[in-house]
């Protein structure tokens, strides 16, 4: 006869139904992998340089900014004025189709003056959306205060705002942060020159000795000599080989394209609101012997009315009851063995047979005993 399984058994085989899903994937890949280097690394001096910018959106159909957010009337007021001459006071404005935004953008790295670049528009004041508005022209400065880039155009908005007169209505996603495909158009570069005779200097983003290592080795393997070497665990000094000087962009999509298999630290990453646990291919466990049980705790109230005898000269009073009942899971000792693999350690996790909530818990506990033999990150 069968029987009906319990939910923590449900919940057990569901998780190692997961795992052994995630150890058959991670058996069946390669060995090693590699990954390439212009996704490991990035080289010194070249990189983005952020910009940012103060606006007006307008064309909004009454989701705009309210009177009481002064600066937006101000700027308006100033903006007819230096266009159109029209001199009027701030505080005479009426409308609410207008809206305040601040305006940010990435300068790629040798982009030419005539290129354009994408821009982000963020409302400052009280809009409700920035739905069906077009950004009117301004300019995009760097730290330096200069001016590097001029957008404008209507905005992309991935969500919407309606509401009644009552107070009720519904938003789909942020109605209040917009995007302008290629609305930025550059006015001014930035000078650098990948040119001269180096050497390059590659940064991990990820610094590993390890890594570093590899990726020195690899370097000088294709290029037939000790041309790299490891500076430290986040940097790796390259030395222009003769065929090369002159050609340091030829050089660089050159190494870019190498496949280094990169190392990690061992780390198991807990995530606590959702009860996700993610864990490195290097986390390695001792040999230990766990009991996990779960304890619910069920608190029921209810008010039962008290009445006084007809004719009584007592008044109806209530009085509040409360039940608490208490359930503890009855669970043994399990024995995990010594795990040197991650598909161990998927072996010893399934032997409990708990959810992935549950190994948050025991995980930290691992941690505790000295028995976990990773870096354990809470996030």
């Amino acid at each position: 006869m069968m029987r009906a399984s319990s939910p923590k058994t449900r919940a057990g085989l569901a998780l190692a139904m997961t795992l052994t899903l995630t150890l058959t994937l991670a058996l069946s890949a390669p060995a090693a992998w590699g990954a390439r280097l212009k996704d490991l690394t990035n080289i010194r001096g070249v990189r983005g340089n952020q910009l940012v910018g103060y606006g007006l959106v307008v064309g909004l159909k009454g989701t705009g900014d309210k009177q009481q957010v002064t600066f937006t009337m101000q700027a308006l007021a100033n903006l007819a004025e230096r266009l159109g001459g029209i001199k009027v006071a701030a505080n005479t404005l009426r409308v609410q189709n207008v809206a305040t935004v601040m305006i940010t953008a990435e300068l790629p790295p040798f982009a030419t003056v005539g290129s354009r670049i994408d821009a982000m528009v963020s409302s400052v004041g009280d809009c409700q959306s920035l739905q069906g508005g077009n950004l009117l022209l301004c300019a995009l400065k760097g730290v330096d205060n200069q001016v590097y880039a001029l957008v404008q155009g209507p905005l992309i908005v991935g969500g919407f705002s309606a509401g009644g007169a009552a107070g009720g209505g519904a938003q789909k996603n942020h109605p209040t942060v917009g995007r302008i495909s290629g609305g930025a158009s550059i006015e001014r570069e930035i000078p650098f020159e990948l040119t001269g005779p180096g050497p390059l200097l590659f940064a991990l983003e990820q610094p590993d000795f390890t890594t570093a290592g590899r990726i020195a080795a690899v370097m000088n393997t294709h290029l037939g000599g000790a041309f790299a070497r490891a500076l430290d665990s986040g940097r790796v000094q390259l030395d222009v080989p003769p065929s090369y000087r002159g050609r340091l962009a030829p050089l660089v999509a050159e190494v870019e394209r190498l496949d280094v298999t990169p190392d990690s630290v061992a780390k198991v990453v807990l995530n606590e609101r959702t009860g996700t646990v993610v864990m490195g291919e290097n986390v390695r466990l001792s040999a230990l012997a766990i009991a996990h049980g779960n304890l619910s705790i069920t608190i029921k109230e209810k008010q039962d009315v008290s009445q006084p005898q007809p004719f009584g000269a007592g008044q109806t009073v209530t009085t509040p009851q409360t039940e608490v009942a208490v359930n503890e899971q009855e669970m043994r000792l399990v024995m995990v063995p010594a795990a040197v693999s991650i598909g161990e350690v998927v072996r010893g996790l399934n032997a409990i047979g708990v959810t992935p909530r549950d190994l948050i818990s025991i995980f930290q506990a691992m941690k505790a005993a000295g028995a976990l033999q990773a870096e354990l990150e809470i996030i």
